[in-house]
C-alpha cells in the first residue's frame, strides 16, 4: 500500500492511506490540516478559495459527503483540486461522513472509503474531463438562476427594507473614517494577489487608508505587513495574532441580538463592540464606511460575480447585492488589479537608464574643471 502526496494523481485502482481530518466547515478544517492527510468535508459546490486552502495544506485526498460540483452554477473548487493532483471522492453521503472519526486512518480504494477494513461509504470519483463537462453544463444553468436571483433580491428588499433605509447603531467606534479612503479586505478570489499589488503600486503609502479586515481578512492584512484598524465579523476564522494586533474588534450580531462571535472573545478576554445588522459581515463593513462618510471604499477579495454570490447562498447574495447598490457612489473593487498591474522592468528600459547615466557622467566631465582634473590625474597615474 502506498501513501500518496499531491505530486501526481494516483490511478483509480490504487489505494491512498492517511489520517483523516473532519469538519463540516471547510475553512475551519484547512487550519487543522497537516501534509498528506485526507480532508473529509461536507461542502456542496466547493468554491475556489476553499479549494486553494486544501491545496496549500497539501492533502493527499478529499472525501466529500456532498457533490463538489453539483452543476447548479460554475463552482471551480473541484477543478482546482484535480489540477493540483488531489483525488476527490464525491457524494459519499451524510451517513458515511458521520461515521468517520477525526484523526483515524482512512483507506481510499477507487471511490470507496474504508477504516480498519470496514467500508464506511462509496462515492463517485470524477475525472477532470467529467468535471469539465459538469462545469460547462453549470455555465448554461446559471441563466436559469438569474430569474431566481432577481426574485429573491426583490423579496429580500420587501421583507428587510432597513438594509437600505436605516443606518447602523454603534456606540464606541474609535476609528475616524470621514473623508478618508477605507480599504476593506475579505478572503475572496485573488485577495492575496490584489492586496500585494496595491501595496507595490504605492497606494498604501500615498493614501494611508483605514484598513478593515472582515474575519480572516484581518490575517490577510497582517500577512501583507499591514495592521488593520478594525476587524469585523463573527471571529470564527480570525487568528490570535490578529486579535492581539491592537485593532478595534466589532462583532457582527444578527437581528435579534444573537452574536456567536462574543463567546470566543469573552473566553479569551478581549474587549469588543457589537453591531446588530442584517446581511453578512462584508455588508456591515461596506455600510459602516459609507455611513461614516468615507471618501472612497476600496474592496479586496469581495464578492462581485454571479458565481461569487451563489457561493454565499441565497440570503448572502441578496444582501450583498443590495448593499453594493447603496454604497455604489464611493465603491471601487480591486479584484483583478494584480492581473492588470504588473511591476516589470524591461531590458530596453534598463539599458536606456544605464546609457543616460553614463552620458550624464561624460557631460559632467566635460563641463566641470575639478572633475576633468581628477580624471586627468587618474589617467596619468595609470601611465596611460
Amino acid at each position: 500500500m502506498k501513501v500518496w502526496g499531491r505530486a501526481k494523481l494516483p490511478p483509480v485502482g490504487n489505494e491512498i492511506s492517511a489520517r483523516a481530518r473532519v469538519d463540516r466547515r471547510t475553512k475551519n478544517l484547512v487550519r487543522r490540516l497537516d501534509r498528506d492527510e485526507i480532508a473529509v468535508i461536507n461542502h456542496e459546490d466547493l468554491d475556489r478559495i476553499a479549494a486553494d486552502g486544501l491545496v496549500a495544506a497539501r492533502v493527499s485526498a478529499v472525501v466529500n459527503a456532498k457533490p463538489t460540483m453539483s452543476g447548479r452554477y460554475p463552482a471551480l473548487g473541484a477543478l482546482v483540486l484535480i489540477q493540483a493532483g488531489i483525488p476527490v471522492i464525491d457524494e459519499v453521503g451524510e451517513a458515511a461522513f458521520n461515521k468517520i472519526v477525526d484523526g483515524e486512518f482512512l483507506t481510499v480504494k477507487g471511490s470507496e472509503v474504508y477504516s480498519g477494513g470496514e467500508q464506511l461509504g462509496r462515492g463517485v470519483r470524477h475525472s477532470q474531463e467529467e468535471f469539465d463537462d459538469i462545469l460547462e453544463s453549470a455555465r448554461e444553468a446559471v441563466r436559469g438562476e438569474l430569474g431566481e436571483f432577481a426574485a429573491n433580491t426583490l423579496e429580500y428588499l420587501a421583507r428587510e427594507p432597513e438594509l437600505i433605509t436605516e443606518d447602523l447603531t454603534i456606540t464606541n467606534l474609535d476609528v475616524e473614517m470621514a473623508q478618508r479612503q477605507v480599504l476593506v479586505v475579505v478572503r475572496g478570489l485573488d485577495f492575496r494577489e490584489d492586496l500585494f499589488a496595491l501595496r507595490r503600486s504605492g497606494y498604501m503609502r500615498e493614501m494611508k487608508p483605514i484598513l478593515i479586515g472582515v474575519d480572516g481578512g484581518a490575517d490577510a492584512l497582517l500577512d501583507a505587513g499591514l495592521k488593520p484598524h478594525l476587524i469585523i465579523g463573527d471571529f470564527d476564522s480570525v487568528s490570535r495574532e490578529a486579535l492581539s494586533c491592537g485593532a478595534k474588534l466589532l462583532v457582527h450580531a444578527y437581528p435579534g441580538g444573537a452574536a456567536p462571535g462574543t463567546v470566543r472573545l469573552d473566553r479569551l478576554e478581549y474587549q469588543y463592540e457589537i453591531v446588530e445588522a442584517l446581511g453578512t459581515s462584508e455588508d456591515v463593513a461596506m455600510r459602516l464606511a459609507f455611513e461614516q462618510r468615507a471618501e472612497l471604499i476600496v474592496m479586496v477579495g469581495s464578492h462581485t460575480s454571479m458565481a461569487d454570490f451563489f457561493d454565499k447562498g441565497r440570503r448572502g447574495m441578496a444582501s450583498t447585492f443590495l448593499t453594493r447598490i447603496k454604497v455604489s457612489s464611493i465603491l471601487v473593487d480591486a479584484k483583478g488589479v494584480s492581473r492588470l498591474y504588473r511591476t516589470q522592468v524591461r531590458k530596453r528600459d534598463l539599458a536606456l537608464l544605464v546609457t543616460s547615466a553614463l552620458f550624464t557622467i561624460v557631460v559632467l566631465a566635460i563641463v566641470t574643471e575639478p572633475l576633468r582634473l581628477l580624471l586627468r590625474t587618474v589617467w596619468l597615474n595609470l601611465g596611460l
